[in-house]
């Protein structure tokens, strides 16, 4: 149900293959305790696409702390949550590279490596699956409820439930305030950052990003975190299905702060592109801003 409820993979050129990699380094990384993904057979495994990298098939679950210099960090700090459809995640266009930009504001940022559903351990066989679930599905796709997601999500929630958990533990030590972590998530991630919030809990974020993101309403509680959401116009999954979740914040009087690029496709991330959707970091960082999540607490 995942799966098919959060597509994520980037639209860039389709005739870039996948090239399988080492698993790189990851220095920092931490085990979250939430255990091996159930029924998990196929490793871990590594790609390259698009210039960038990828993991696939991840049964346990990390956290990398990209801190800032002590002299510039804020006390904010953003869970960053990858996308790829909940079999693959996009490592370092939505995961590393977000967190160092992150970091260099003064946030302390923590990319999260959830659980994956498990694919082909061969890389024919896991190109062939990833062209058949996006094959037809793009312009197609029915509008999609991410408050029926969340039963689907069980482990992917324990996770960003454990990764919050984690920092409010160690927050003394990482100068970080319990009270002011965030999440930002692209495309599944995007779909699992709003699943935490809704399922309330003990998760809680301060923040929230949403980046090409599924966009049906939901139901919002009075005490929603301010939301900053960023989609491009021409994405091929989620731009079509109306703007019921900029509506139900509106309609719940939370803030919400809403970007629609009129290009960039889908999984433009921190890739640089022509279109003006590549400044949707700068954007972000600037409704951090206004909020005081840049600012240094007294």
């Amino acid at each position: 149900m995942a799966g098919a409820i959060a597509l994520a993979a980037p639209a860039l050129a389709q005739n870039d293959r996948m090239t399988p990699i080492a698993t790189p380094a990851q220095p920092g990384a931490i085990d979250l305790g939430t255990g091996p993904l159930p029924g998990a057979t196929a490793p871990e495994a590594w790609h390259s696409q698009y210039g960038s990298v990828f993991t696939r098939n991840v049964t346990v679950a990390t956290l990398t702390p990209f801190l800032p210099d002590p002299a510039k960090a804020t006390g904010a700090a953003v869970i960053v949550t990858p996308g790829g459809g909940f079999r693959t995640l996009s490592m370092e266009n939505e995961g590393w590279d977000v967190a160092r930009a992150l970091a260099a504001k003064g946030v302390a940022a923590f990319v999260l490596k959830y659980r994956l559903n498990q694919t082909p351990r061969e890389m024919p066989a896991f190109e062939q699956s990833m062209r058949e679930m996006f094959s037809g599905t793009a312009r197609t796709a029915p509008r999609m409820n991410p408050e029926q997601a969340i039963a689907g999500l069980a482990p992917q929630i324990a996770d960003a439930r454990a990764a919050f958990a984690l920092i409010r533990r160690r927050a003394g030590e990482w100068h970080v305030d319990p009270d002011r972590i965030g999440m930002v998530g692209f495309s599944a991630g995007a779909m699992l950052t709003l699943a935490t919030t809704l399922a309330g809990q003990d998760a809680k974020p301060a923040f929230i990003g949403l980046i090409y993101g599924p966009l049906g309403a939901v139901t919002v509680s009075a005490d929603a975190p301010p939301a900053f959401v960023a989609l491009a116009a021409d994405d091929p999954f989620f731009a079509n299905s109306g703007f019921g979740l900029i509506e139900s914040w509106k309609t719940a009087k939370r803030p919400v702060e809403f970007h629609l690029y009129e290009q960039g496709g889908h999984g433009f991330g921190m890739y640089p592109k022509t279109t003006t959707s590549t400044g949707w970091f700068e954007a972000y960082a600037s409704w951090l801003r206004m909020h005081g999540f840049l600012d240094r607490k007294k």
